[in-house]
């Protein structure tokens, strides 16, 4: 079976879509979700790319919390200093590292919210809410209804009112990732692109 890798994987949207089209999946992630793949707990800015030389595909969602934050409305986020990109560049360095070892091509798509634009470049597309960067597919399905960051139920995050609990509580993390969950069309669609 062709191996994908899911840095920063959460619940496993992006695994969801990769195991339908008959991958391996393997997703790295600093908490313990519900994943549907094989969950390795590890920051994944301790990454070493070489160990992932026989990946077919790199997938990755990092935080968007900072990006998130600064985009919004509020005067005192104005005086913030910018983001730091170090999640969003661990990808990359993990994916050139994984290049070197492998002496070929892997290709990678790195999903985020359309604030991190301002910080990391202009996405190469969207899929409704979710940005994407890297090795995006030339031909991308449409965005319907499951394009838009919700919580499953069709609810966003502000009408969960779960933005009345303290940001690090465990219900309000689960919301948050629920939300952040890459859609399957979208998933399925890159992971068949990406099938040797």
């Amino acid at each position: 079976m062709p191996l994908a890798i899911d840095l920063y994987c959460g619940l496993g949207g992006w695994a969801d879509g990769f195991l339908a089209a008959g991958y391996d999946v393997i997703g790295f992630d600093i908490v313990q979700w519900p994943y549907p793949g094989q969950l390795v707990l590890q920051d994944v800015a301790t990454l070493d790319g070489a160990q992932f030389r026989n990946a077919v595909a790199i997938v990755a969602s990092p935080p968007c919390q900072e990006y998130s934050y600064r985009n919004m409305p509020w005067r005192r986020v104005r005086e913030l200093p910018p983001p730091s990109n170090a999640l969003f560049d661990a990808c990359f360095r993990i994916q050139h590292e994984a290049i070197a070892a492998a002496g070929r091509y892997i290709p990678m798509v790195v999903e985020n919210v359309v604030g991190a634009q301002k910080w990391v470049g202009p996405a190469t597309w969207h899929y409704g809410s979710f940005y994407l960067w890297g090795d995006v597919p030339a031909v991308m399905p449409f965005a319907g209804g499951d394009a838009i960051k919700h919580n499953g139920s069709g609810a966003t995050w502000f009408d969960t009112g779960l933005t009345r609990l303290p940001s690090h509580s465990p219900r309000r993390r689960q919301a948050s990732a629920a939300i952040a969950k890459i859609p399957p069309a979208l998933s399925e669609h890159v992971a068949r692109c990406f099938l040797p």
